[in-house]
């Protein structure tokens, strides 16, 4: 079928709308029209570094759409449901069987090759051409894709799509570390380092459970929007000369639990150093994070790779709706719309640090 898709053709090159082919389900898979699609710092930094032998590419990762067709083998929805799209795991290697699948054995292959795992692309150009796409088997930055039953997750189809695109990726990183990994003690306080949607996500999830959160973030926008949603202090790093200091200062010896989302290797540094004796640090940023490990080491404490907040997909993303629902997590305030049409304009929004959550709408 016919599709329009925004292609990134060159490393570090712009999105760029298109019109390709995309084939038809095979039947494991799943086609998903979507409706809205969020930009998330993993596309946006995957398009800097992607092969060149990988282009041109559909990245996108965070699709909400509706099912229009579905492959023979396909029983987990069907036709006319409203889906929320996240990463892909293969359901069969040892993370996967033991509540693990974010940590997929299976997970390049399956999410960040380009291709399906034997190598074939369901994108083509219209002379034939093949286009490169299958992202965290989605690839959402289109108006239509293809996924697969463990990567597409049936939802009430009374949310707006434009809330229901952030809970795949961002949403469930930043609630899923809190909830899932760090698991905060009654009055146990936490810094979270960097305040976009997955900060933002954790920081709500802890002010949920009633915990003290103190948020480190350079825009003053986002540092407003932090003490909006609940932080109990905020920071910015730009005006302290010794961060740790400060975040130490306000927690009476330093937080419990750290969250890193900047995977910046002086920030990272900033936390270890904030935290008090045993606490615990949860790297989720995506970056080349390097620091002194002897405080690591003199104060006993804990460093955690995160990655999609140890979420169950099926599981978490019916979560994350149910405390939308109790107003507990008031995503539309991290939200900015923006017509799938001017995607590149969104990105740039994006990385100027002018809007929390891009999220693309198809009118």
């Amino acid at each position: 079928m016919r599709i329009q898709a925004a292609l990134v053709e060159s490393p570090g090159g712009p999105f760029t709308l298109h019109s390709l082919h995309l084939d038809a389900p095979r039947p494991d898979e799943i086609l998903v029209r979507i409706t809205a699609t969020g930009i998330c710092h993993t596309d946006l930094a995957m398009r800097q570094v992607w092969p060149r032998e990988r282009l041109p590419m559909v990245f996108g990762h965070e699709g909400a759409g509706v099912v229009e067709a579905v492959g023979d083998a396909v029983t987990t929805v069907a036709p006319g449901d409203t889906v929320c799209l996240t990463y892909r795991s293969c359901g069969a290697c040892d993370p996967c069987t033991t509540g693990g699948p974010a940590y997929c054995e299976q997970s390049g292959a399956l999410n960040a090759l380009g291709s399906r795992p034997d190598g074939s692309t369901p994108l083509s150009h219209t002379d034939g051409t093949p286009a490169y796409g299958s992202f965290f088997g989605q690839s959402a930055f289109a108006t239509h894709c293809l996924t697969t039953a463990s990567n597409t997750v049936k939802v009430c189809a009374d949310l707006p799509p434009t809330l229901v695109a952030p809970l795949g990726c961002s949403v469930q990183t930043g609630v899923g570390t809190v909830q899932n990994v760090l698991r905060p003690s009654p009055g146990a306080t936490l810094a979270v380092f960097g305040a976009g949607s997955v900060g933002l996500s954790a920081l709500m999830a802890a002010v949920a459970d009633d915990h003290t959160v103190i948020v480190v973030e350079p825009l003053a926008t986002r540092r407003a929007l932090a003490k909006e949603l609940g932080a109990a202090a905020v920071i910015d790093p730009t005006a302290e000369e010794d961060v740790a200091t400060a975040v130490r200062d306000l927690t009476h010896g330093g937080p419990h639990y750290a969250l890193d989302t900047t995977g910046q290797p002086a920030v990272v540094s900033q936390a270890i150093g904030a935290l008090r004796p045993r606490g615990t640090l949860a790297l989720v940023g995506i970056g080349s994070a390097q620091f002194d490990t002897m405080p690591v080491l003199t104060k006993g404490l804990t460093l955690r790779g995160v990655t999609e907040g140890d979420a169950l997909p099926a599981v978490t993303i019916p979560h994350l709706i149910s405390l939308h629902r109790q107003g507990k997590l008031p995503l539309e305030k991290l939200i900015t719309a923006f017509p799938f049409t001017d995607i590149e304009t969104a990105a740039e929004a994006s990385l100027a640090g002018h809007v929390v959550k891009p999220v693309l709408t198809h009118g």
